[in-house]
C-alpha cells in the first residue's frame, strides 16, 4: 500500500527525542476523543520492547519462535511481529494493518522521515533545528517558547494542549 492510498487522514507528531512528543499526544487524545473523534494511533520507537508478560502464553510462544502473533479477547486484540534488528517497520505496511471501520484519524508519533503532515513539537532550550525549515509536511509547530528564528507555518502554544487540539480538529475537518 502507498501511503497516499490510506483512507483516513494520517498525521504525524515529529521531533527530536526528549521533546515530548508522547506527553502532548497523551493530553491530546482525550480532548479529541471528547470531541467525538475516533483516533488510532501509530508508535515508532528506536528502542526494543517487550509488550508481552514474562510467563503469560503469548510470550512462551514469540520465544518458541512465533514470527507474527495476534493475540484476541473480547476485550482487546494485539498483533506482534518480530523484526530483524536491523530493518525499521514500514509505516504504510503498518496503516494497512489497522481496522479503519469507524476511525476518523490515525495520528503517528514518531517515523518524522515520512511525507506525511506532521505537527512539530520544539523547545528551543534544546538547541535542535527546526524541523519545518527542511520539511514540507510540516503544518505547524508546538513550542514552550517562542524561537528565535522565522518560522513559515503557525506556532501553538506547546504547553495548551487544547489550543492543539483545536487545531487538529480544523485541520480534519478540512481534509
Amino acid at each position: 500500500m502507498n501511503l497516499s492510498d490510506f483512507p483516513l487522514p494520517v498525521l504525524g507528531f515529529a521531533a527530536f527525542s526528549g521533546s515530548g512528543k508522547t506527553t502532548l499526544l497523551e493530553q491530546l487524545i482525550p480532548r479529541l476523543r471528547c470531541s467525538g473523534v475516533q483516533l488510532a494511533l501509530i508508535k515508532h520507537s528506536h528502542h526494543d520492547f517487550e509488550m508481552d508478560k514474562p510467563g503469560k502464553d503469548s510470550d512462551r510462544l514469540r520465544k518458541a519462535g512465533a514470527n507474527q502473533i495476534l493475540l484476541a479477547s473480547k476485550y482487546r486484540s494485539a498483533w506482534i511481529r518480530e523484526g530483524d534488528g536491523e530493518t525499521e517497520p514500514d509505516l504504510a505496511e503498518l496503516l494497512a494493518r489497522l481496522d479503519t471501520k469507524g476511525l476518523d484519524l490515525v495520528l503517528v508519533e514518531g517515523f518524522r522521515d515520512e511525507p506525511i503532515p506532521k505537527i512539530e513539537i520544539h523547545r528551543p532550550s534544546l538547541g535542535k533545528p527546526l524541523l519545518c525549515r527542511e520539511d514540507g509536511e510540516v503544518i505547524a509547530v508546538a513550542v514552550d517558547r517562542h524561537p528565535d528564528q522565522e518560522v513559515p507555518v503557525p506556532l501553538l502554544a506547546l504547553n495548551q494542549p487544547g489550543e492543539i487540539s483545536d487545531f487538529v480538529i480544523s485541520w480534519l475537518d478540512s481534509a
